[in-house]
């Protein structure tokens, strides 16, 4: 409520904006009590009414004050405008008089400076007319004598003064005046033209030679059109004999003759040096014009003789050693001209560019006019490569006087490079455009023919006489594997080189990646070869193996005896093999390579072994333990003691040899109950097929009457939602089938490989009964080109029982002669000696590329960690 004294706090509801009467009177009187404190109230409330009306009053009396006040201050500032503009007016007519008073104050002053300054420009005219008179006259009088020193310096200054009087041409006596200058500079310029010409063709160089340089200094004066006159009448005066001699006599004009031409030059230049540099002035560049004009007649009479050479009617061809000779002979005298006429550091031949800012100014003067013609001389090189490669052919791979080491290359591959180094340096002279790509494509021609026809027959097949013999030597192998590998780095260097020299619009046509990527090929198919080598030293184990009563076993031993024969075998012939192979990547790929076949072929011959046992397949899986523990110390087999073997090279290990472990874990369990057979099928094997699942009750001896009940077992387990998402077939047993039991005596039948299976050809082929009783070396050399033939479909196809993303090094194996056919007729059609050549390239890349994805993890790059040595040149 109020105060007593009428006033009420900033708190009180009277202050609200929604204040409510009959709510504030109950807060107030909220109790019977209270009621008899009302006329109190009343009074209180009365008090406060009135000092708000006295506040509002006195507030309402102030704001009509202050509304007077501003109404006077505005019309004071208007009577103070009005007095205002008065004054600026006043101000400005009195600027305006001012400034007329000092425009006629300053008229005469400026009267007298026009006066002054037109009198000066007559002044200065009459005496440049004056001058100009006067130098006219004596320039005449200096003419007719002959006085060509003082001529250039009066001809300057005429000349000079005329230009002042181009504005005043309308008047007759300057233009009459312009004319006679004109008329004089005529008749200088055919008089010292005339003095030339008489001088030379008197010989009488020697005697007049100081007034002919004078002479020069009249040209200089009379300008660029005059200077230009004389200079080609010089050039033209000095190389009339030449045009007439070996213009004129077709046998002096050929090019047999080439350097007699080149020859007649030098002489004009010494001459020139001798009797006539000193009469031209060295701005003129005198002898670099005549050097110009002998260029381009000599290279339009080149082309000339070219174009008829190409069209001549007796048959005979353009003599691509002539032509070598006279273009090599052209370059070097370009050469020459470029060394003495550009005094900066010119380009080298042999590169695209130069440090120095000026350009080559004789480069390619005479030598354009080869230019088109220099494909004559990139068919004698493919001519020439087309006779070495069979000459390679014949050469055996390693010298008979030299003794053999783990870094030695095939020589032959050293001199072809080298080959291909001398000519891209002189095709590099001759031309840096189409013809260096043309000659790029024939290096790529024979690189393939290298690879194809001395590398891979070198690993296929040895000449004795006319027919293919023996196995290739293991020595021969590597220097293959070497070659190939050296060859790869080189062919790179190779193309970084042409790249580097080649005109810019060219270097994308320039790639020989094809070819590099065929050798790697090649190292692919050697170290597969060098798989073989141990291959056929275990088969004997395989054989023992599969002869093993499997079925019969009744307790698990320690590993069998043939596997311990087999690590035997292995390791003293990889011994061998490593001790050869100098660069770490190739001796982790033939690991590898080893590892993944002997996965490949236990597999294969677990299948063969039908029936197994359980005690059988737990002896299985223990060998495989055994082998893998041996093939884990095989990287390091010629280390030092305690070297630690790579992590990736141990996973690659367990990864090859953890694919039997499915087979066999699944052949432990036993058939009784049946429950614990399918569900440890469905568990290791992983998949939904009853093929697969029926082939490991074959594998396990079971009779066709007791397979139905385990077959309609299985066929409702896979139908529970546990195992709906296992994939239909597993590519582990999917190309596999079983096969009868294995006889007291010998193998037995391989396995069978499905058709357009192949992830298994190296298994496949390691099998003993995909093998003759008695290795047949002929063989060997069609099983790698059949490798390569049949293309990197089968080889880069996951292996037996890997993933997609695992990495087969063991599909290098070369398929057997029964795969090679099907494959040949699978993907093969009958196609042309060319066709199938081409399709050898295209295979041999494919591997290539493969290879270099299996191995390039631990590599680096190929050719080793250190830079490979530049063959290039």
């Amino acid at each position: 409520m109020p105060h007593l004294n009428g006033t009420a706090p900033p708190s009180s509801p009277l202050n609200s904006a929604d204040y409510n009467p009959v709510d504030h009177l109950n807060a107030i009187f909220s109790h019977p009590s209270s009621l008899s404190s009302i006329a109190k109230t009343s009074d209180v409330l009365n008090t406060y009414q009135d000092e708000l009306d006295e506040e509002i009053a006195a507030l309402v009396r102030h704001q009509s004050l202050s509304d007077v006040e501003s109404v006077k201050r505005i019309r004071a500032a208007k009577d103070d405008l009005a007095e205002l503009f008065p004054k600026v007016e006043d101000v400005r007519a009195r600027a305006m008089q001012t400034e007329e008073a000092i425009t006629e104050m300053t008229a005469d002053i400026k009267r007298l400076d026009n006066t002054k300054k037109n009198l000066t420009l007559s002044m200065t005219a009459l005496k440049r007319l004056q001058m100009l008179t006067t130098a006219y006259e004596q320039l005449r009088g200096l003419s007719s004598s002959r006085q060509y020193k003082e001529c250039a310096q009066l001809l300057q200054a005429v000349i000079q003064l005329m230009t002042h009087f181009k504005s005043y041409r309308s008047i007759d006596q300057i233009a009459t005046l312009g004319r006679n200058v004109s008329d004089l500079q005529r008749e200088l310029l055919e008089q010292v033209c005339e003095d030339f010409e008489v001088t030379f063709a008197k010989a009488e160089v020697a005697q007049r030679r100081g007034v002919l340089a004078e002479a020069c200094l009249v040209m200089d004066a009379l300008g660029d059109n005059a200077r230009s006159r004389l200079i080609t009448w010089y050039c033209n005066t000095q190389l009339r004999e030449y045009r007439q001699v070996f213009r004129g006599n077709e046998e002096a004009g050929s090019l047999d003759n080439i350097s007699r031409r080149y020859a007649w030059f030098r002489r004009m230049l010494k001459t020139y040096d001798d009797e006539h540099a000193v009469m031209f002035p060295a701005n003129w560049r005198m002898n670099e014009m005549l050097a110009n004009a002998f260029c381009e007649g000599t290279r339009d009479d080149f082309k000339s003789i070219l174009s008829r050479s190409i069209r001549r009617d007796d048959g005979l061809s353009l003599d691509v050693d002539l032509l070598l000779s006279c273009l090599q002979e052209t370059l070097d005298f370009e050469h020459s001209l470029e060394r003495r006429f550009n005094n900066a550091s010119r380009a080298s031949i042999d590169t695209l560019s130069s440090d120095s800012e000026k350009a080559p100014v004789f480069s390619q003067a005479i030598s354009e006019a080869f230019e088109p013609y220099l494909s004559v001389w990139v068919e004698a090189q493919d001519r020439k490569l087309s006779t070495m490669i069979p000459h390679y052919r014949q050469q055996p791979p390693k010298p008979p006087d030299e003794d053999f080491s783990p870094q030695m290359v095939i020589p032959s591959s050293i001199e072809l490079f080298n080959f291909y180094r001398l000519t891209l340096a002189q095709c590099a002279k001759l031309s840096t455009g189409a013809r260096l790509v043309e000659l790029c494509k024939v290096f790529a021609k024979y690189l393939d023919q290298y690879a194809q026809q001395v590398l891979l027959f070198y690993v296929s097949e040895r000449p004795s006489g006319q027919t293919p013999s023996r196995f290739p030597q293991l020595e021969d192998t590597i220097l293959v594997l070497n070659t190939a590998d050296y060859c790869f780095n080189t062919c790179t260097q190779l193309e970084e080189k042409i790249k580097g020299r080649i005109d810019e619009g060219y270097k994308e046509m320039v790639d020989l990646q094809s070819q590099a990527d065929a050798f790697m090929g090649i190292a692919s198919a050697t170290v597969r070869a060098l798989v073989r080598r141990v291959e056929m030293d275990i088969e004997r184990t395989w054989r023992e193996m599969r002869n093993t009563g499997w079925s019969k076993m009744e307790m698990v031993g320690d590993r069998s005896s043939w596997v311990a024969e087999m690590l035997q075998s292995i390791k003293q012939r990889a011994a061998e093999v490593l001790g050869m192979l100098h660069k770490q990547q190739y001796a982790r790929a033939f690991c590898d390579n080893l590892v993944d076949s002997i996965a490949n072929a236990f597999i294969v011959s677990i299948f063969q072994c039908k029936p197994i046992s359980e005690v059988g397949a737990e002896q299985m899986l223990l060998d495989s333990y055994a082998l893998k523990k041996g093939f884990e110390e095989l990287l390091n087999i010629n280390a030092q003691p305690n070297t630690p073997t790579p992590a990736g090279y141990i996973r690659r290990v367990n990864q090859s040899m953890s694919r039997l472990d499915p087979i066999l874990k699944t052949l432990q369990v036993r058939p009784s109950p049946p429950e614990a057979l399918v569900q440890a099928y469905l568990i290791h094997i992983a998949d939904r097929s009853d093929t697969n699942f029926r082939k490991i009750l074959d594998l396990k001896g079971l009779r066709k009457q007791d397979q139905s009940h385990l077959m309609e077992l299985f066929q409702a387990h896979r139908a529970s939602p546990r195992n709906e998402k296992l994939p239909q077939t597993s590519t582990l047993l999917a190309p596999l089938a079983v096969t009868g039991g294995i006889s007291a005596g010998g193998a037995g039948a391989g396995p069978t490989i499905a058709s357009g299976i192949g992830n298994l050809s190296s298994a496949a082929t390691l099998s003993t009964s995909n093998l003759p009783a008695r290795f047949d070396p002929s063989t060997f050399g069609s099983a790698i080109m059949n490798a390569a033939r049949d293309g990197v479909d089968r080889l880069g196809t996951p292996n037996l029982g890997t993933t997609p993303s695992q990495t087969p090094s063991g599909a290098m194996s070369p398929p057997t002669q029964q795969q090679s056919a099907a494959s040949r007729a699978s993907f093969e059609l009958p196609t042309p000696a060319a066709t199938g050549t081409t399709n050898l390239n295209e295979n041999l890349r494919n591997i290539g590329k493969f290879f270099k994805r299996d191995i390039g993890g631990f590599g680096g790059r190929f050719g080793g960690g250190s830079k490979p040595t530049d063959e290039t040149g």
